[in-house]
């Protein structure tokens, strides 16, 4: 498993996906929460990084899925899938492997974010900084909004060969989840019973939850259950490749 994920890994950073990834997320952040007056941490008077994580799960729709989009996809459209599968490593280490190689990603992608609490803590006046109980609940909700979001590409990225495909899966699916959920659950119809239920059944009300700074473990497992979900989702489709093959 550690060396596919040393592997994959090198991949990224030998080449200008994992770079251009991580860029083009922070200079996205970047221009929203300090750049554009709608959206300026400047403007708001107050010492919050509340726009950040507010702003990171709508791009991380669409980085993650960039990032993880070629992880099975690209091993299948040039035939090395096959290859890997005679190699003293069980389908489950192949996709772990890969899994946590994406997310290792994902993860770098947040660490320079630092910087704004930093530069945010340093321009509020004295004993009114931004409250650091909530952001460090935040952070933890977006590295687990990230590592659902990670499983659901890298499933995505298994069932086809065409990279295309599986980023647009990944991204609706992803999208799905955040978003879908969250919006079904206030259709007036359902709003009186099912919709709550339907709400928890989606991320953002987990999401939500963590980011207020409490540490719930029913979200927690929450975001565990559904990545496992998605990683035992993609053993199980590579399995039946293996077994065609």
């Amino acid at each position: 498993m550690w060396a596919i994920f040393r592997k994959e890994t090198s991949q990224f950073f030998s080449s200008l996906t994992g770079y251009i990834a991580i860029v083009v997320f922070l200079v996205a952040n970047g221009l929203f929460l300090f750049i554009l007056p709608d959206t300026s941490l400047l403007d708001y008077g107050y010492a919050s990084l509340a726009s950040l994580f507010s702003l990171a799960p709508w791009l991380y729709l669409v980085l993650i899925p960039a990032v993880t989009m070629r992880s099975f996809a690209e091993e299948q459209r040039s035939g090395t899938l096959e290859i890997l599968f005679t190699k003293p490593v069980t389908v489950f280490q192949l996709t772990l492997g890969k899994y946590l190689s994406c997310l290792l990603v994902v993860a770098i992608s947040l660490l320079p974010t630092l910087l704004y609490y930093y530069t945010i803590v340093h321009l509020s006046q004295a004993g009114q900084g931004p409250d650091g109980g909530a952001i460090a609940g935040s952070y933890f909700g977006l590295v687990m909004l990230g590592a659902v979001f990670t499983a659901i590409g890298i499933w995505s990225s298994s069932i086809s060969a065409n990279a295309v495909v599986s980023f647009l899966v990944a991204a609706f699916i992803c999208c799905l989840f955040y978003w879908g959920f969250d919006a079904i659950s206030r259709v007036p119809a359902l709003a009186e019973g099912a919709g709550y239920y339907i709400q928890m059944a989606g991320i953002r009300f987990h999401y939500d939850s963590i980011s207020r700074g409490v540490v719930d473990t029913r979200d927690v497992l929450y975001f565990l259950s559904v990545v496992a979900a998605f990683l035992m989702g993609t053993r199980l489709i590579l399995l039946h490749k293996k077994n065609k093959s």
